[in-house]
């Protein structure tokens, strides 16, 4: 939810939003950045769920802001003037009402690293500090353009990600809700024609007549504990244990344990290069990589390795202390460190995790492709069969 605040800052009025849980999660970032809070309201919301979702800022909205923010202060101009330009271009209503307030905000002496702490849902840490580690070295520009390449990367990541997913989900789901509904309703009509013949059904016909007279008697119970089951099933993956026992299990299931650590050490290895490229120290550099990193499995094992280099370890012996990253990444950090260019050897692993993760989606795609229609092929075959061999038996009989 959103919160309009009017507060004092440098001797400054200023009136803003902030995306908070409640009144006392923005009192407390205001005392924290040195505000002095006048006055906190909800700010009440009159767009319709359609038009929320619409107008939903994305994670390309982001990349696509950061990309022009970011050619427009390499070609000169100041950040209120490049904020002012984005502004007028964009249509979506929540994207454009965000962009006016930080303009806003920063006109009025705040700064940008500032400001974008009011949107935790789009600006993560990681895009935070290096903003700040910008503003620090004058040298903003610069590295919102070494941020947006690497959003830029991410998105494309996520789309093949999502590109190789779909397909199969797809088929998946539309085959399982087309035999519901021929089971349901289609099924026991045509199977009822063989009550009234004295034939002995077929094994797989009696038990397609099993299933089918159960749902067609309670599919309405069926469907609303199937929406029960996924709505628990989604509520608990989403609590620490549940998060903890998925993550443990992709790693563990072929062709997707591939992708989910390449993922995590693409993710990883980029955050790092271009965090201590841009100045930010080793420590700070992982505590932002152990809060942005996804799954809990490399979230602990970087926790590990940020104890390790807190006791005086180098970043190599700390991550070779941890079974779960490959001796490539072991070697070639302890090589960085001995050359002075960690964060270029950190950013070629990276590029080399990168290509991995495509090869593994590719490999995930040519064994998920062949499996669904073989799946199809057998669910269809089942079906036909128990339908068609009594008619069969039935005309030889008759014979």
């Amino acid at each position: 939810m959103f919160f309009t605040y009017k507060a004092i800052k440098n001797n400054k009025r200023v009136t803003a939003k902030l995306e908070a849980d409640s009144e006392e999660s923005v009192l407390k970032h205001l005392r924290e950045n040195d505000y002095f809070p006048i006055s906190i309201k909800k700010s009440t919301m009159s767009l319709s769920l359609i038009e929320k979702i619409l107008n939903k800022v994305s994670f390309s909205d982001i990349v696509d802001f950061t990309r022009q923010l970011a050619i427009m202060l390499n070609a000169g101009l100041t950040l209120v003037d490049a904020l002012d330009i984005i502004q007028k271009q964009i249509r979506k209503p929540t994207l454009q009402g965000m962009v006016s307030d930080i303009n806003k905000q920063i006109k009025a002496g705040v700064s940008f690293s500032t400001v974008l702490k009011n949107y935790p849902s789009y600006f993560p840490n990681l895009y935070i500090s290096l903003v700040k580690s910008g503003e620090a070295s004058g040298k903003l520009s610069d590295i919102l353009l070494r941020l947006a390449e690497n959003l830029e990367r991410e998105r494309e990541f996520r789309g093949k990600l999502k590109g190789a997913l779909v397909y199969p989900i797809v088929v998946v789901s539309a085959m399982i809700i087309v035999m519901f509904i021929m089971i349901t309703f289609v099924v026991p009509r045509m199977l009822s024609l063989y009550k009234d013949f004295n034939i002995e059904l077929p094994l797989n016909t009696k038990i397609l007549l099993a299933v089918s007279t159960f749902s067609s008697s309670y599919w309405p119970i069926i469907v609303i504990v199937v929406a029960i089951t996924l709505v628990s099933l989604r509520t608990y993956f989403k609590s620490a244990i549940g998060r903890k026992l998925l993550d443990v299990s992709l790693l563990k299931v072929p062709f997707i344990n591939n992708i989910v650590k390449m993922a995590a050490l693409v993710d990883s290895t980029r955050t790092l290069s271009i965090l201590i490229g841009s100045g930010v120290s080793i420590l700070d550099a992982l505590d932002i990589v152990i809060e942005t990193t996804n799954n809990l499995v490399y979230k602990e094992s970087f926790s590990e390795v940020y104890s390790k280099i807190e006791k005086g370890q180098s970043l190599g012996n700390a991550l070779s202390a941890e079974s779960i990253f490959p001796p490539i990444l072991v070697q070639m950090a302890i090589v960085g460190e001995n050359t002075g260019h960690l964060d270029e050897t950190l950013l070629r692993l990276s590029k080399y995790f990168e290509f991995e993760s495509e090869s593994a989606i590719k490999a995930m795609t040519t064994l998920i492709e062949p499996a669904v229609l073989i799946l199809l092929g057998i669910g269809v075959a089942f079906l036909v069969l128990s339908v068609i061999t009594p008619i069969y038996q039935l005309t030889t009989s008759f014979q």
